[in-house]
């Protein structure tokens, strides 16, 4: 009953076929030709109209089928054409559908076996019945390219779709990407920025009573912090952020010296991309957050320099935080910025600091062109 609803409901016709196959059944028109000179008695009408309202279901069904489903409305056809040949040559024109229902079969070799089966048929029925050209000859010459059409047509549509279907699921990794990025991005804002604004304001904290030029100092600086995290958190969003580096170790260089940490810096001058250079802000940002976290430091080490077609940064701390390191290097900061350095091309290191105790970093990212 839900079928039988849902088929009366429709839609009968797949929506991209659009009108084309209902006017494709005005060729049953065929059937009329032999009743300009003969008339036909009321059995004959009556059989005729039950025929064709048997058939146009299973035409329309036919869109919908594929492979084996599609054999039994096939047969059917082909079984309503032999049984009206001897008595009308119209019904040349179920062979013709028939040859268009193989389209359904999607492999091209069924499909034209099929179409060969059909012609094959029509040829046997007309030979032994000796029926007249009028059917033979629309049967072959119209069915064998009506077929043939159908079933490069069907390829084509198929083709088609599944190229959409490609590029639908091509847009939903890009949008799965764009998401990963842009939970990077954020996690390294604002992990940083919190990270600086806690420090000031526990700096502005004990400063209160004693300094309350330092304090107002202090407080100004949370301000101008979070009007600037808020401005790169919108950036970040709509995916144009470049951070320059040399911005980035200044700021670095700020949020440390809040903190109590010395930051040294040796950083070569040469120009690198600007793909490369967002990487490296990015992960110094990052690393720059996790020793205001969790390393007790009071030195940190910066050093970038070019080795061959590569840029190499180090950074290490001369803390010694109670974290496990492992931990640590599963952490979703780090874990951020191992995927962004290998979808650069680069890779990206951790381990202890054998000079200074704490940890330290080592990237490793391809120059490529710069621009």
């Amino acid at each position: 009953m839900i079928q039988a609803r849902r088929w009366l409901q429709g839609p009968w016709l797949p929506p991209h076929l659009g009108k084309a196959p209902y006017l494709w059944l005005l060729s049953l028109n065929f059937f009329l030709w032999k009743y300009f000179y003969i008339k036909p008695s009321l059995l004959e009408l009556g059989l005729l109209v039950l025929s064709i309202l048997a058939f146009v279901p299973m035409y329309l069904a036919s869109f919908w089928l594929r492979n084996l489903r599609v054999v039994p409305l096939l047969l059917a056809t082909i079984a309503l054409g032999v049984a009206w040949a001897p008595f009308n040559f119209g019904a040349c024109t179920y062979f013709i559908f028939a040859c268009s229902m193989c389209a359904a079969l999607e492999q091209p070799r069924h499909a034209y076996l099929g179409i060969g089966i059909n012609l094959i048929a029509a040829t046997l029925l007309a030979l032994t019945l000796e029926l007249p050209l009028p059917f033979l000859l629309p049967a072959l010459a119209v069915g064998a390219p009506v077929g043939i059409a159908s079933v490069m047509d069907a390829r084509v549509r198929r083709s088609s779709q599944q190229l959409l279907r490609k590029q639908e699921e091509v847009e939903h990794l890009a949008r799965i990407a764009e998401r990963e990025r842009i939970s990077r991005d954020l996690h390294d804002l604002l992990g940083h920025t919190l990270s600086l604004i806690a420090i000031k304001a526990e700096l502005a904290g004990r400063l209160l009573e004693r300094d309350t030029a330092a304090t107002a100092k202090e407080i100004k600086d949370i301000e101008t912090t979070a009007r600037h995290a808020l401005a790169e958190v919108r950036s970040a969003v709509t995916g144009y952020r470049q951070s320059g580096f040399a911005q980035e170790l200044a700021q670095a260089r700020a949020a440390l010296a809040a903190a109590g940490v010395e930051l040294d810096a040796n950083v070569q001058p040469f120009p690198m991309p600007a793909t490369v250079e967002n990487v490296l802000a990015l992960s110094l940002r990052e690393a720059v957050t996790n020793i205001l976290r969790h390393a007790r430091a009071t030195r940190c080490l910066v050093s970038v320099r070019q080795d061959g077609g590569q840029v190499v940064c180090h950074i290490s701390d001369d803390g010694s935080a109670p974290l496990d390191r492992g931990a640590l290097a599963l952490g979703n900061g780090l874990r951020g910025m191992r995927e962004r350095v290998m979808a650069a091309g680069g890779r990206l290191s951790l381990h202890a600091s054998a000079a200074a105790g704490g940890l330290a970093l080592e990237l490793h990212l391809p120059m490529g062109p710069v621009a």
